[in-house]
Order: C-alpha cells, then structure tokens, then sequence
C-alpha cells in the first residue's frame, strides 16, 4: 500500500476548511494534478520544503509535502480562466 493513501492527501489538504466550504480538493485528479505541478517545481530547482524524505524521486517528495501540510493547494476561479 503507497502511504500516504489519496484518502489520507485529501483529509490533510482540505483540514483547513469550515464547515459549508467548498473542499479544496475534491476528487484523486485533483491530489493527481496538484503533486505533478509540484514535482515539476522541484525539477526545475525549487527547494524542498518536506522534512522527512522517504524517497529522492520528485513526485514522492511532492506528496510527502503535500501531507506535511508544507504546500497548499490554492483553488483556481472559474471566472480567471480563459
């Protein structure tokens, strides 16, 4: 079993929501969608925020920050898109 399980991501990310909020992250796609752009961040040089590495590759990094609570998944608007 990969730990942190996507059930596990999805409580961590959305914990700072009230109650009646819309979650900040929804489905898997968007746990998917939100640690790839964040692995490709740390391709491209960006520090690593995580304290405890696991693994060296870029996507594991990503999640374990992810579940540390050390990256937050900011929502896009609807109405800034094009």
């Amino acid at each position: 079993m990969i730990h942190p399980s996507y059930v596990e991501l999805m409580k961590v990310v959305n914990n700072d929501t009230e109650i009646g909020e819309e979650p900040v992250v929804n489905s898997r796609y968007s746990i998917v969608i939100a640690a790839a752009r964040r692995a490709r961040q740390i391709i491209g040089g960006d520090d690593v925020m995580a304290d405890k590495i696991g693994c060296p590759k870029p996507l594991s990094i990503a999640v374990e920050e992810l579940y540390e609570g050390k990256v937050k998944i900011i929502p896009e608007d609807s109405e800034t898109e094009i």
